[in-house]
């Protein structure tokens, strides 16, 4: 009996020491890993790009849009059909303290009136001085936590007129769990986690 108790004892504190974790967006590429934090101030698109990245959905497309000090774009190209298609359209989610700052991800869109997001792309901000005449009309959703350094290799390649990279840059797009003190570790000013 004293054993079970024992057991029991030992299994509660292990319990009570087991560190919380965290998913996090992670995207790899060939020049490397991007890690990305989803805010909890923009549900449907954090659901939206967790269900996308567990599905593997953009696990055959690539970045296909780069511009230097502008953004790093992925997912479905700019096709009428990755706009118009409902059920890869998201009612917008801004916030005021979500803004267009360097590494922030954002949802692209077309130029509906509704400002309607095409949960099939993402964006990767990539001015040093943000891009704030973007704020209020589209969707920040998350902030890159590691791997700016790859998104600046990544928007320095070779492109073509219209800003297509001209050797395919792949994505591998997953969630993943990270313990609190690694995600204190690479994203400090996120001082209080959900």
């Amino acid at each position: 009996m004293k054993k079970i108790i024992y057991l029991f004892v030992v299994l509660g504190m292990l319990s009570c020491n087991a560190e919380k974790a965290y998913d996090v967006g992670q995207i790899i590429t060939p020049e490397g890993e991007i890690l990305i934090w989803l805010h909890n101030e923009t549900p449907k698109h954090k659901a939206s790009f967790t269900q996308l990245a567990n599905n593997g959905y953009w696990d055959t497309y690539t970045f296909n849009r780069v511009i230097p000090n502008f953004v790093a774009q992925g997912g479905c190209p700019d096709t009428t059909e990755g706009f118009n298609d409902s059920e890869y359209l998201l009612e917008p989610e801004f916030n005021e303290k979500l803004k267009h700052v360097y590494g922030a991800v954002g949802a692209g869109r077309d130029d509906n009136p509704k400002k309607l997001s095409a949960r099939c792309q993402f964006y990767i901000v990539h001015n040093k001085k943000g891009l704030s005449r973007l704020d209020g009309d589209y969707t920040i959703f998350g902030k890159v936590i590691k791997g700016m350094d790859v998104v600046h290799r990544i928007i320095n390649k070779e492109r073509d007129s219209t800003n297509t990279p001209l050797t395919d840059i792949s994505l591998d797009v997953n969630m993943i769990q990270m313990k609190a003190s690694e995600l204190e570790q690479l994203y400090p000013e996120k001082t209080q986690l959900n």
